[in-house]
């Protein structure tokens, strides 16, 4: 890493997204570090990632520089793809949005700071959120030589509120979006859209759904079904209604049908990592579509054995999503399990979408292991019935010979059950 000149000021370079927190931070950053400030904004599908406005601000707001990438396909096809490939959702429900984002951003602010010859790197996450550890776990992974200035945790830090920071924004004429009003703290990209804070941190409260950006609520969704089929290759997301897509356009494509129909609409209370539980709304329109589609692919693919071993490890890949161990042995480890099982998981499904239910409508894949004689009612050659009656005997032996040997002692619980003559 190359070293600032005497006359040189040090550099840091700042995740920046252009929000509250962030536009904030490089004026701080400057006033309490006697820093150059380089920010690094990713474009991985918000929306609103205007490059030439986005650099504008920065410059505007302090920074020396502004870094803006483009970062969509590799974000689907490195981070999206595998985490959809393990039917991985933290504590069975999160799509992990923002969890698999982070990493990815961290790895090129650290090849930033490495290209600049910065000593540091910068971010605006919260000591009480998710987001510091997956960006500090990054940059020990690949850089552990860099300072971090987490300023939400510095003793210099002045604010204790996202509330004060609008009022420093409006003092330093600092453009922002968010009002005292509407203090929902926002994260977006191709994949989600998360919402906290305001009423969302008061779970006995129903809100509004006045925040949606990317979906319909269930009232003012259509009221006619609409149906979609998804096809895949070996687990990876390939075609929509029989058409190739690259994955930036396959997944708009989805996330417009499905935020129509209010699909993927999730309003959770979460454990965080730090201990703490927390509320928020997520929209993840075509996500939602896409975990249905393959979860339903792999039902009829795999055998029994190796989809039992893999949910299990979903379990296991969410948690290390989640918490920031993206670039670690164990999940490099756990991609080569996945990928075997992604060699059958191949074919088309059918959903259909109405009013924020998704619904199988079809499912085929030329390494379908249903055979509809078998799974019938009907007799046929391939499966006699009265087999049923020795395999059971079999099956049961360790518990009847419990109770055999118990007796009484079977501590069986009947409850309140009683005989009603």
């Amino acid at each position: 890493m190359k070293k600032a000149s005497k006359d040189q000021k040090k550099k840091v370079v700042l995740a920046y997204s252009g929000g509250l927190d962030t536009s904030v931070i490089i004026p701080w950053l400057k006033e309490n570090y006697d820093c150059e400030v380089i920010a690094f904004a990713a474009d991985l599908g918000q929306g609103d990632c205007d490059a030439p406005a986005l650099k504008k601000k920065a410059i505007a707001t302090g920074a020396s520089k502004c870094y803006v990438l483009d970062l969509r396909k590799e974000f689907l096809e490195d981070y999206v793809w595998p985490t959809v490939r393990a039917g991985a959702k933290y504590e069975g429900t999160y799509l992990l949005g923002t969890s698999f984002a982070r990493p990815l951003i961290a790895k090129y602010q650290v090849l930033i700071a490495q290209q600049e010859g910065a000593y540091a790197v910068s971010h605006g996450a919260t000591g009480k959120g998710n987001d510091q550890v997956r960006f500090e776990l990054t940059y020990a992974a690949l850089d552990p030589t860099l300072v971090v200035i987490a300023p939400w945790k510095d003793p210099k830090w002045e604010f204790h509120s996202r509330e004060a920071m609008v009022d420093y924004a409006a003092k330093r004429k600092i453009p922002i979006t968010v009002t005292k009003k509407k203090i929902y703290s926002e994260d977006g990209n191709l994949w989600h859209l998360s919402h906290e804070g305001g009423i969302l941190e008061q779970p006995n409260l129903e809100h509004k759904y006045d925040m949606l950006k990317l979906s319909n609520t269930y009232e003012t969704a259509p009221n006619k079904p609409a149906h979609v089929t998804i096809s895949f290759d070996k687990g990876t997301p390939v075609a929509v209604n029989g058409k190739k897509l690259g994955p930036v356009e396959l997944l708009e494509f989805l996330n417009k049908i499905g935020g129509e129909h209010a699909c993927g609409l999730l309003d959770i209370v979460e454990n965080r990592l730090v201990g703490l539980k927390s509320r928020g709304v997520y929209e993840t329109p075509g996500g939602t579509l896409l975990y249905k589609a393959h979860e339903c692919l792999e039902q009829i693919v795999l055998d029994k054995e190796t989809l039992f071993e893999k949910q299990k490890m979903s379990m296991t890949y969410a948690n290390l999503v989640y918490n920031g161990q993206w670039f670690t042995p164990l999940r490099q480890a756990m991609d080569a399990f996945i990928k075997e099982t992604q060699k059958v998981v191949t074919g088309d499904v059918t959903l259909k979408l109405y009013k924020g239910n998704v619904i199988p409508a079809g499912i085929n894949s030329p390494f379908s292991l249903y055979d509809m004689d078998l799974g019938g009612f009907s007799d046929v050659e391939m499966y006699d019935q009265k087999d049923a009656t020795g395999f059971i005997r079999c099956f049961g032996l360790p518990m009847k010979t419990r109770a055999l040997l118990l007796g009484k002692k079977n501590n069986v619980d009947f409850g309140s059950t009683k005989i009603i003559k």
